[in-house]
């Protein structure tokens, strides 16, 4: 890594001579002044605020400033406007643009009490409308009922006080002899902006930080370890529900985890900031690099401990507590108390205070989800193979949603094709049952499917299908019978994808189709695998085409077998 000076900097203790090279475009902030502003002045009491990195490179007595021009501009005019109200304040730097010689005298000659329209060039139009939303931001609280401050001049004391003593920057000074224009190109064009990965591998990396290259050697090598096996899409899908994409660098949800920053946070650097002050005092750094590895080798020791593994894992795909507050609790916990307060968040992940069969997919279809989900790593967990583990990224990636193991209803169904395609699937399934009563239904499916295939035909094809829908799903039903198609019996996991091409379709068009799936590199979850293939169901009671009652029974035993620990937890809880 190059030679960098990385440090967080008070905006007020910012100082000297920065000039743009007219590889830079010029001054183009509006809308984002007053965002600026607002993020300032609502800083809470006893917080800080860190902005986006400052990079220069020292140039003689002056800094080049390669990224953050409109930030430091936007500073500059602010503090200009505040300095109205407290003369006393300074500016302790200036700023000018290669391309626009008169910039340097025009910012600091700006005047708050007439700014005209007399422009000359087009950095000067957009500095002088930045000016204007600066100063109507601190002019409206003479005029709102803006509550935050009594008036402008209030506005103006708390904004500078926050500017010297709360707000940061990221001082990122590059070794002189960077190459400015492929840096801002990295940085800019290239959409390569500084993440908290990188600055914190800086904080460790950099030269002259008080690490040996030794001890440098080393953190590299760890953290390049750490990044390869956080690129393990099991791995990466075990600990977080966050996708790769926001991450480009992996190894900065450990940091994220570390600093406690939650998806809420709007301040984009909180994780840097908590780093850069943990290191304060060069000593120490060695000592911090050590506490980031434990932290990530306890992550990798549950992603390899097959238990902890399926049950971490449950818990954090359902959301039903945070990786970082598992991290917490477990710090001073046995591995079997750890255990057993891993149990206990599971089953108050699935508490209900009633019947489990009086769920239903329209107002419970949440808590039938995490069920089923549980149910199927369960499955597997209690199987003790651990050459088989739940696909927790596959579970995310493919977005698995409940699916009607027999449906019974034709929403969806009203374009030619999806009626062609169920007419055939549905046929077959008539034609495997050699029933002798259902040639009649056999040959009207075949009538409708001639018809929907003749361009000329203008009869209705709704009202010609919806009389044969009901009469083949009666035939592919248990004696015709129409059970609660919503109800947990009747629900199973599957991808997104798959469902879409199974939904009204009954219990045997789906059933091969699964298995047309489960032969291909398609995934069908070991519990749904398991329904279609009448594995829960007794022998003598089994028959292949439909979903009957005997099947639903037993489904639901089944699920309540593999789900005991985790329900006589609730019940104690229940009866204390």
């Amino acid at each position: 890594m190059n030679d960098i000076k990385l440090e967080l900097r008070l905006v007020g203790n910012i100082s000297g001579y920065f000039f743009i090279a007219d590889y830079q475009r010029g001054y183009r902030w509006k809308e984002e002044v007053e965002m600026l502003l607002n993020d300032i002045s609502e800083i809470e009491e006893g917080k800080n605020y860190c902005l986006q990195p400052i990079v220069v490179k020292k140039i003689d007595d002056k800094f080049e400033l390669i990224d953050g021009q409109q930030r430091l501009t936007t500073l500059y005019l602010i503090q200009k406007f505040t300095k109205t109200y407290r003369p006393k304040i300074q500016v302790k730097y200036s700023i000018s643009y290669e391309t626009r010689a008169n910039s340097k005298s025009y910012l600091e000659n700006l005047d708050f009490d007439s700014l005209n329209e007399d422009f000359h060039n087009i950095d000067e139009y957009f500095i002088t409308e930045a000016a204007k939303i600066i100063k109507h931001w601190f002019e409206k609280f003479n005029n709102t009922d803006e509550t935050r401050y009594s008036n402008d001049d209030d506005a103006a004391n708390d904004i500078q006080t926050k500017l010297n003593s709360k707000v940061h920057v990221i001082w990122y000074e590059v070794d002189s002899t960077e190459n400015s224009t492929q840096l801002f190109t990295r940085l800019n064009i290239g959409k390569i902006p500084l993440t908290n990965a990188e600055l914190v591998k800086a904080l460790f990396l950099s030269r002259n930080n008080g690490l040996n290259d030794q001890k440098q050697l080393e953190i590299a090598s760890q953290w390049d370890i750490i990044e390869k096996e956080l690129r393990n899409d099991n791995f990466w899908c075990f600990i977080t529900n966050e996708k790769a994409a926001k991450y480009p660098t992996r190894i900065e949800l450990v940091f994220d985890l570390m600093a406690g920053k939650q998806i809420s946070d709007r301040e984009r650097f909180r994780t840097f900031f908590y780093f850069s002050n943990k290191v304060k005092g060069e000593s120490n750094k060695a000592d911090v690099w050590q506490e980031i590895l434990r932290y990530y080798q306890k992550l990798k020791g549950w992603y390899e401990n097959f238990e902890v593994y399926h049950k971490v894992g449950y818990l954090i795909a359902t959301q039903a507590i945070t990786l970082e507050r598992l991290l917490h609790e477990s710090a001073n916990k046995t591995k079997s108390a750890f255990q057993q307060s891993l149990d206990k968040k599971i089953a108050q992940s699935i508490n209900y205070n009633k019947d489990y069969s009086e769920l239903s997919y329209k107002h419970d279809g949440f808590l039938i989800e995490k069920l089923l989900l549980l149910f199927n790593v369960e499955t597997i967990r209690q199987k003790h193979d651990v050459f088989m583990r739940f696909p927790f990224e596959r579970h995310k990636k493919e977005k698995w949603s409940l699916e009607h193991i027999h449906a019974q209803h034709s929403e969806g169904l009203n374009k030619k094709e999806a009626i062609k395609e169920w007419l055939v699937n549905h046929k077959q399934s008539l034609e495997s049952l050699h029933d002798p009563a259902s040639t009649p239904l056999i040959q009207r499916c075949d009538d409708l499917l001639r018809q929907l295939d003749d361009p000329n035909d203008k009869s209705n094809t709704g009202e010609i299908f919806a009389p044969i829908f009901a009469e083949v799903i009666s035939k592919l039903s248990e004696n015709g019978e129409h059970e609660e198609i919503h109800s947990l019996d009747n629900m199973a996991l599957l991808s997104s994808s798959d469902n879409s091409t199974l939904s009204n379709s009954t219990f045997d068009v789906k059933r091969n189709k699964i298995i047309a799936m489960d032969k291909t590199i398609d995934y069908v979850p070991v519990c749904t695998r398991r329904v279609f293939l009448k594995y829960y169901t007794d022998s003598d009671k089994n028959q292949l085409h439909f979903w009957g009652e005997a099947d639903r029974k037993a489904y639901i035993k089944n699920m309540n077998e593999v789900l005991k620990k985790y329900l006589e937890i609730n019940q104690k809880e229940i009866d204390l």
